[in-house]
């Protein structure tokens, strides 16, 4: 199974994927309390009693089954305010019903600019920064056809105002994500091998 990398920019970013333990434990807990707020409010709810403890339990979590992933999610938190952005890449197989799913979406994704990425060529952009519904936090999503599989990048901003601040960084990022397969020599008949010799 193919699995991403990405050459993310220390400075800004930290990483949530391989941040087990202590390591990143604030910056994980950060995200994902401003994703459960953001949850929270697309459903018309207030903060629930308990959210920080769900909070911190999630941030718990979260690494070990991104790990069980195996490099087909990536995470990363916007290092100086960590409940600003949160970017999440991953890898999927473009299956049938998820070419189907994609094709049913509502008609404002159907506003997608061409986007260029560095090792993947070109893709979409969608950038909404103020969704039709006011409970829908603002959020960039890029995503790359590859013929087998779908790559995507979504960024999620829990402020309006301060989302064209931060939409420069998440290009750059999304533009170094990048897809590695493990292929053994010999494993397809297009392998030239050449002799050391």
């Amino acid at each position: 199974m193919p699995r991403l990398q990405a050459d993310a920019d220390q400075a800004l970013w930290v990483p949530v994927t391989e941040s087990l333990g202590w390591r990143g434990r604030r910056h994980r807990k950060a995200a994902i309390r401003m994703l459960l707020a953001q949850a929270n409010r697309a459903m018309g709810a207030d903060e629930r009693p308990g959210s920080g403890v769900a909070a911190w339990a999630m941030s718990q979590a979260a690494p070990l089954l991104m790990r069980r992933a195996a490099g087909r999610v990536l995470v990363w938190v916007w290092k100086s305010d960590p409940e600003l952005v949160v970017v999440m890449a991953q890898v999927q197989e473009a299956t049938s019903q998820l070419r189907a799913a994609r094709a049913m979406m509502p008609m404002e994704y159907d506003d997608t600019e061409s986007f260029r990425g560095t090792y993947l060529g070109v893709g979409e952009k969608l950038a909404m920064p103020l969704p039709a519904d006011p409970r829908t936090p603002p959020f960039a999503t890029y995503t790359w056809d590859t013929v087998t599989h779908f790559v995507t990048v979504t960024a999620v901003c829990a402020d309006r105002e301060r989302f064209g601040t931060a939409i420069g960084q998440v290009d750059d990022l999304a533009r170094s994500l990048r897809v590695v397969d493990d292929l053994a020599v010999g494993e397809s008949a297009g392998v030239l091998r050449i002799d050391p010799a």
